[in-house]
C-alpha cells in the first residue's frame, strides 16, 4: 500500500486526549477529585456514563447524552467519567467496557447498571423511571434523603487496612517489595474519623486492583510513638508513601476514596514491570495480547539468516526499552520473523520487504498504523507518541478481521543455519555403465 493511499484511508487510531464533554454542556465532568462530593454525598439521582475517548460507541452516544442532560436539567443529574484517564474510578465500579452507564440512586455505594436504549429519549425515560422508584421508596420510608452517612462504610472493609505497630512496621513495610500508603492517625482526631471509611474502601479496591502490590496501612500514632517520631509526624491524619529502598514521600492528594485509589494506581503503574515482549507462536498469543490491550505493537524482524542472533537481539532490546518507556499505556508487545506469518504481513501491507517493520493494531476498531521512521528508540518513540496524541494515520486491517496465524516453533536464541542438502553415496556406481553417447 502506498503512503499516499495509506494516508487517504487513514483516520485517528487513538483520539486526542481531550474530554468528550465541555463546560458548555449540561453533562457534569466527574473525576476522582469530585466524584465523592458530587455523586456519593448527593441527595440527587445520578446517571453516570463511564467512557473512553477512543471508543466509537462512546462517540456515537455523546450527542444523545448531551440532549438527555439538557432535558433532565434540574431533575436528574447527568455526569460522565473519562474512565480511560481515570482507570481507578472505573475499576471501583466494575467498569469492563465502554460506554457503561450506572444509575446512582438511593444507595450510592451500590449503583445499578442502566440497561435501556442509547437514544436521548430512551435515556430520559430510564432516568424518570428510576426517579419514580426512588420517590416511592422515600414515601414508604425505605430510604432516607441521602444514603451516604448510612452506607459510607460499605464498599470497603477495615480488614484490608493493615494495622501497623512499632513492632511490625519495619518488617511489614520497609522490608516489603510492595508499595505502601500509610496513614498516621489519632483516635480523637475528627479528620481521621472522616477519613476512616474512605481509607477502608480504598484499601479494598486497591488490594483487588493491584493484586496486593500496593497496600494501605494505618498507625495509631498516640500508641506507637517510636515509628511516628521517626518520621516526624506533624499532625493528623498524615499519609506517607513507602517504596523499598527509598525515602518516604508525603502524600499530597485528596482524601476521598477516589483520590486515594487513583494515586495508588499511579504508584502501581510506576512500580509495575514492563509488559512482556512475546513471540507470535500461535493464534492464542496474538488474540489474547491484542484483545486485552488498547493497542498491540507488533514487529516483523528480518529472517535469522539475515541478522544472526546478535542482530535480532539488538532489535528485541530496542522493543524492550520502548515497552518499559510506555508501560503505563498497558499496551501489548509482540514480534515475529519475516515469512513466519505471511497473512499477518499481508493484512498490514508489509508485503515481504522492508524489514524490520512495525505496526500498531487497535483490535477493537480493526485499524492499524505502520512505522514510517527508523526502527530505533528515537523512531519508535516518535511513532508511538504521535499515535498517543491522535496524529497517526491508520488503515483498516485487511478484511476487517484478525489474520490467520500459523503455529511456529519458538526461536532458540541461536544463529540460523542453512538447510543441509541430502548427500548421495555414488562410490559403488559405474559411471560408464549404460552410458549412451547418443544422449549427448
Amino acid at each position: 500500500m502506498s503512503p499516499l493511499l495509506f494516508g487517504m484511508l487513514g483516520c485517528s487510531l487513538v483520539l486526542s486526549v481531550q474530554a468528550m464533554y465541555s463546560s458548555s454542556d449540561d453533562v457534569i465532568e466527574l473525576t476522582p477529585s469530585n466524584f465523592n462530593r458530587e455523586v456519593i454525598q448527593s441527595d440527587s439521582l445520578w446517571l453516570v456514563e463511564f467512557y473512553a475517548p477512543w471508543c466509537g460507541h462512546c462517540q456515537n452516544l455523546a450527542p444523545e447524552w448531551k440532549k438527555a442532560a439538557t432535558a433532565l436539567k434540574g431533575i436528574v443529574k447527568v455526569g460522565a467519567v473519562d474512565a480511560d484517564q481515570h482507570k481507578s474510578l472505573g475499576g471501583q465500579y466494575g467498569v469492563r467496557g465502554f460506554p457503561t452507564i450506572k444509575v446512582f440512586g438511593a444507595n450510592k455505594n451500590k449503583p445499578e447498571e442502566y440497561q435501556g436504549g442509547r437514544s436521548s429519549q430512551a435515556i430520559v425515560d430510564g432516568a424518570m423511571n428510576a426517579l419514580r422508584t426512588l420517590v416511592k421508596e422515600r414515601l414508604s420510608g425505605k430510604s432516607g434523603g441521602s444514603s451516604y452517612n448510612k452506607q459510607q462504610s460499605s464498599g470497603g472493609s477495615k480488614k484490608d487496612v493493615v494495622e501497623l505497630t512499632d513492632d511490625n512496621f519495619d518488617e511489614t513495610v520497609l522490608n516489603s517489595d510492595d508499595v505502601w500508603l500509610v496513614e498516621f492517625f489519632a483516635p480523637w482526631c475528627g479528620h481521621c474519623k472522616n477519613l476512616e471509611p474512605e481509607w477502608a474502601a480504598a484499601a479494598t479496591a486497591v488490594k483487588e486492583q493491584t493484586k496486593g502490590k500496593v497496600r494501605l496501612g494505618a498507625v495509631d500514632a498516640t500508641v506507637h510513638q517510636v515509628v511516628s517520631s521517626r518520621y516526624g509526624i506533624p499532625g493528623f491524619p498524615t499519609i506517607k508513601i513507602f517504596r523499598k529502598g527509598e525515602e518516604p514521600e508525603d502524600y499530597q492528594g485528596g482524601r476521598t476514596r477516589g483520590d486515594i485509589i487513583e494515586k495508588a494506581m499511579d504508584l502501581f503503574s510506576d512500580n509495575a514491570p514492563a509488559p512482556e515482549l512475546l513471540e507470535i507462536l500461535n493464534e492464542d498469543v496474538l488474540k489474547k495480547t491484542c484483545e486485552d490491550s488498547q493497542l498491540c505493537i507488533i514487529a516483523v524482524l528480518p529472517h535469522i539468516l539475515d541478522t544472526g542472533a546478535s542482530g535480532r537481539n539488538g532489535y528485541l532490546d530496542v522493543m524492550v526499552k520502548m515497552a518499559e518507556k510506555y508501560k503505563k499505556k498497558l499496551w501489548g508487545w509482540l514480534w515475529t520473523e519475516a515469512g513466519a506469518q505471511l497473512e499477518l504481513e499481508t493484512s498490514l501491507g508489509i508485503g515481504g520487504f522492508g524489514y524490520p517493520a512495525m505496526a500498531a493494531i487497535n483490535a477493537r476498531k480493526m485499524k492499524f498504523a505502520l512505522l514510517r521512521g527508523s526502527f530505533s528508540e528515537t523512531g519508535i518513540h516518535e511513532f508511538l507518541r504521535e499515535l498517543s496524541v491522535g496524529r497517526g494515520s491508520t488503515a483498516t486491517l485487511g478484511g476487517g478481521v484478525m489474520p490467520k496465524i500459523n503455529a511456529v516453533e519458538a526461536w532458540d536464541g541461536k544463529d540460523g543455519q542453512l538447510p543441509v542438502e541430502e548427500e548421495y553415496d555414488l562410490s559403488d556406481i559405474d559411471l560408464d555403465e549404460d552410458f549412451d553417447k547418443d544422449e549427448l
